[in-house]
């Protein structure tokens, strides 16, 4: 710990730091210019000051203002050494942050219990903020284990999707990355862009509860095939609802809602407009777009342009205008994703 003394009478410098040196058993630094001083503290930081009022260049009230409007020394201990009867000069320095006093002509006894007493009580607040600043770094690594099983588990569930799905793990990955996108164009904040890159792979989980003949049938689905396939949204939602995670609240909403249009004819609700919330709007633009210029079993994969035209053919009836907007406006980040990640 550092005691810091400054006092510009050599004789005052000495005996203060005797005095301090065997109060505390620490050496303390002299400095007999108040400039220097404080460029000293500033630099390096202190656990105790002793500071006299009257000094050139910088008087006490001064030194102890500027102390105090440096952020790393703003609860440091600061002792102003005055004489006796300057009552307006003590009050003055209680008023911008001196901590004590000391009277000249000094009492040796009293010096020593003062900055002992006073270097107990900054060792306290030390330990108090190291244990505060200790708690604070558990809890944020606390916090990211659990984000990292969350992630986990939707990584998982979302293989187990994969695998019953015809889709490719190509189309789950682009799609995501799109819906990110989207995103970051809307102006949305990095945190929720990062949150549905992780949660938009989840958009199909239901279809593990859409039977097989109907999920692997090679040829276009009947009306009655149709409407059982779309019951995956709903069990997709039930599947992740009742949850307290954030993340996996998102991956609920995207599974329910991605099948939704904007001009409320689509399914499982027929939510319309921003009814349908922001992560579900995203994601159905995402999502249909990719799956327009990917190959299935009953059609050829469409070309990118074809496949960008059909979206912006459909603002503001299948597709919220806003996110098609964002949507057209990265498109070279589009055409990015679609090579980055191949069938």
């Amino acid at each position: 710990m550092n005691i810091v003394i400054v006092d510009d009478n050599a004789v005052n410098l000495m005996l203060m730091a005797a005095l301090a040196r065997s109060a505390t058993g620490l050496e303390p630094l002299r400095f007999d210019d108040p400039v220097t001083g404080l460029e000293w503290c500033r630099e390096h930081g202190a656990d105790l000051i002793v500071v006299d009022f009257m000094m050139p260049r910088m008087d006490g009230h001064q030194f102890i203002e500027a102390v105090r409007a440096t952020p790393h020394l703003a609860d440091v201990p600061v002792v102003m050494v005055t004489a006796t009867g300057q009552n307006d000069v003590r009050r003055r320095a209680l008023e911008i942050g001196a901590t004590d006093f000391l009277t000249k002509p000094v009492d040796s006894t009293e010096i020593k219990l003062r900055l002992r007493n006073l270097l107990q009580l900054r060792q306290a607040q030390n330990l108090l903020r190291d244990r505060a600043a200790l708690l604070a770094d558990e809890v944020r690594k606390a916090t990211e284990a659990i984000l990292l099983r969350e992630r986990d588990l939707i990584v998982r569930l979302s293989r187990a999707a994969e695998f019953r799905d015809p889709e490719t793990g190509g189309h789950i990955q682009r799609m995501a990355h799109y819906a990110a996108l989207i995103a970051r164009q809307m102006g949305e904040p990095e945190s929720y862009a990062q949150a549905l890159l992780t949660a938009a792979p989840m958009h199909d989980v239901g279809k593990l509860g859409t039977p097989d003949h109907i999920l692997l049938k090679k040829g276009r689905l009947d009306g009655d095939e149709l409407a059982v396939m779309h019951q995956h949204a709903e069990i997709g939602g039930r599947i992740l609802a009742d949850t307290d995670s954030p993340l996996l609240k998102l991956a609920c909403e995207i599974a329910e809602t991605h099948h939704e249009k904007f001009d409320g004819s689509g399914y499982p609700r027929g939510l319309k407009g921003e009814q349908i919330p922001l992560g579900g709007r995203i994601v159905a633009v995402a999502d249909v777009f990719d799956a327009l210029n990917s190959h299935r079993p009953y059609k050829q994969a469409w070309p990118l342009q074809d496949s960008r035209a059909y979206v912006e053919q459909h603002s503001g009836s299948h597709f919220d205008p806003r996110c098609v907007a964002a949507f057209v406006k990265g498109w070279d980040e589009v055409v990015a994703i679609r090579a980055q990640f191949p069938d």
